[in-house]
């Protein structure tokens, strides 16, 4: 579960432990092995290697096996705008029963996506490693962050994934003057797009909901709120057999925008071991419901576990924007969405403090802290839910 790659100080302080002379405590030596690792894989890629470190192979219970295409809904956001209830019924089943669809006609400029993927190609690939450990940091509040694997610092099994967040402190304000410049411009462009596919998407599904009292109240928050762009590289690998390029989570936000190259890798779970494998039609975007939209919706939406997958033959290059509201907002569910009768409240109040205490303390892989806010209410008073949200209620292909 993700919103920044966070990486959590466990002491009581939270900050840097001093010695007796008042300078920093010196990190113990790395062996050149841990120095190459902690550098990326981009940085191992160009070292030679022919095999998988140790520190990226799964136990064999965890590793990517045998997988289906998914058939993803197709959302036709024109006939949206053009107030057509098919296609806000359509938003509704997507985001009820599967928790990601696909986008078309959402109005944004082919080159724009483009040039975002491009770019992101430039930074990984072009730029040397001395220019990219630039914007390395250990700061997870950091305005860009240059990292790798998912949450570096407390995974057990590193993934064989390097990525670059770029934090938009203000959509209404691009480009931002501390991202890297060479992908300034075409960061700046994806972000403002980005931003305005989701405040559409998220008043059609406030819409949908029925959220009315608060609707103008709740897009002006998400006008104000948090957004975040994870540039990810996922290069060819060696044994890609044995590890992930992102383990299975769910992504702490409203709502997740992604882009993507040609290179299939993003799997969705549909529980019991399952996974299919996504593929969006030409020029769509694709979109999944993350945890607070499960929270703010009272579990009618579905955060959906997914993961990604690497190959031996081609790098993959994608670009998430995670949309939500400020990050010190707490995340209820919607009033409207909760009564005494048949829809009792199912999540405590959560915030990022929460999120950040629980990390602290525990895994945090999958859903587990989406299911740490869970309130147990009794099953015959719930009279919409199909199982505990975990799993992608899409279809395998025949």
């Amino acid at each position: 579960m993700t919103i920044l790659n966070v990486t959590v100080d466990t002491s009581s302080s939270g900050r840097v432990d001093q010695i007796g002379d008042g300078s920093p405590e010196p990190e113990p030596e790395q062996s050149p092995a841990a120095a190459d690792v902690a550098l990326g894989v981009r940085h191992l890629c160009d070292s030679g290697i022919t095999t998988l470190p140790d520190r990226y192979v799964l136990p064999p219970a965890d590793r990517p096996g045998n997988i289906s295409p998914a058939v993803l809904p197709v959302v036709d956001m024109a006939a949206l705008r053009a107030g057509d209830p098919s296609q806000l019924a359509t938003l509704d089943a997507a985001c009820r029963d599967h928790g990601f669809f696909q986008v078309v006609n959402h109005g944004v400029s082919p080159e724009i996506g483009r040039a975002m993927l491009e770019a992101a190609r430039r930074f990984f690939f072009e730029l040397p490693l001395a220019e990219r450990k630039r914007h390395m940091s250990g700061y997870i509040r950091a305005a860009v962050r240059y990292g790798t694997s998912f949450n570096q610092a407390n995974d057990g099994v590193l993934s064989w994934r390097d990525f670059l967040k770029l934090l938009v402190r203000d959509a209404r304000r691009l480009a931002d003057d501390d991202w890297p410049r060479e992908v300034r411009a075409a960061a700046a462009a994806h972000a403002a797009a980005c931003q305005g596919v989701f405040r559409e998407l998220m008043g059609a599904a406030l819409d949908a909901l029925g959220v009315v009292s608060r609707r103008g109240e709740l897009l002006e928050e998400c006008d104000a709120g948090s957004q975040m762009m994870m540039v990810n590289c996922f290069p060819a690998c060696p044994q890609p057999e044995l590890t992930l390029g992102m383990p299975p989570h769910s992504d702490y936000v409203l709502l997740t925008i992604l882009l993507h190259d040609d290179v299939t890798g993003l799997e969705v779970s549909y529980g019991d071991g399952r996974w299919a494998s996504v593929e969006a039609a030409a020029g769509a975007v694709v979109v999944n419901v993350g945890d607070h939209l499960e929270i703010l919706s009272n579990g009618r939406y579905r955060s959906v576990v997914h993961r990604v997958r690497v190959n031996g033959r081609r790098a993959r290059v994608s670009v998430a924007s995670l949309h939500s509201f400020a990050a010190e907002r707490v995340i209820s569910p919607a009033a409207e969405l909760v009564d005494d009768r048949d829809r009792p409240r199912r999540y405590m109040d959560t915030d990022m403090a929460a999120f950040l205490d629980y990390l602290a303390t525990a895994e945090g892989k999958h859903k587990s802290f989406l299911h740490s806010r869970r309130i147990n209410v009794s099953p015959s008073s719930v009279s919409s839910s199909k199982d505990d949200g975990d799993s992608c209620g899409c279809q395998f292909s025949p």
